[in-house]
């Protein structure tokens, strides 16, 4: 995988764009009706890429506030709590949601005496990462060395299904599963499986809308573009 593609936000970005494609291809041969959904559904996955990306460049504190304390610069130890004095820190670990067809990676941290979950966009490194120290500091999330995206808002609640978590000692298989896992080919084949119910989408346009095997085939290949797109754009974990 080139290293561009290594970024945290490279594939959610990279589906988006495919699911823009898709949409414009099928400009040339729409109906006016038609039309009008493409361009709609274009604007939609432009709209909410562009919140999500703000969202993990911290444009939009909602994600992270509240979600570490702040302590003192004197109470923490540089050797467990790094990064600039007086910025907000707290100890936890990234914990892998299951739930059905849904996979999302988290990070898991104490918080008053109460847990908090914020979901953050898969990076391999997190395959291996132990627990560390959190912080936050202008916008920007770490867990210990790596620098992580929020794909979200922060939790008080336990997100829903099966969490996984991190090995409390060293993997070694770890490092080989986290190069399988970022891998394109597994990403798009994992996030695929939502598409399921793209001819199903395309029977509905087809039921509402009318047309032709080619309206069909049109709204079903769009279904499926936004089907992988938008579990993607929201942080999907392919661990």
């Amino acid at each position: 995988m080139s290293s561009a593609l290594r970024h945290p936000l490279a594939y959610p970005v990279l589906t988006a764009g495919a699911a823009l494609i898709v949409c414009l291809a099928w400009t040339p041969v729409a109906d006016p009706e038609q039309l009008a959904m493409l361009v709609t559904v274009a604007l939609i996955v432009l709209g909410y890429t562009g919140f999500r990306l703000a969202v993990a460049f911290g444009r939009f504190r909602p994600a992270t506030s509240g979600g570490v304390r702040t302590e003192p610069a004197e109470s923490r130890h540089p050797a467990t709590t790094p990064g600039p004095p007086g910025s907000p820190a707290a100890t936890g670990e990234r914990v892998r949601q299951q739930h059905r067809l849904t996979s999302r990676s988290w990070l898991e941290y104490p918080v008053d005496g109460r847990t908090r979950w914020l979901p953050v966009y898969f990076d391999p490194a997190l395959v291996t990462l132990p627990v560390s120290t959190i912080e936050t500091f202008g916008g920007t999330v770490r867990i210990g060395p790596l620098r992580v995206y929020p794909a979200g808002r922060r939790r008080d609640s336990e997100p829903v299904g099966r969490l996984i978590d991190n090995p409390g000692r060293a993997d070694p298989d770890g490092p080989a599963r986290a190069v399988r896992s970022a891998r394109l080919g597994r990403r798009l084949l994992l996030d695929a499986q939502h598409a399921i119910a793209a001819p199903f989408a395309g029977l509905l346009w087809i039921y509402v809308a009318g047309g032709g095997v080619g309206a069909y085939c049109g709204a079903t290949v769009v279904a499926a573009a936004v089907a992988v797109w938008l579990p993607a754009i929201r942080g999907s974990d392919p661990s």
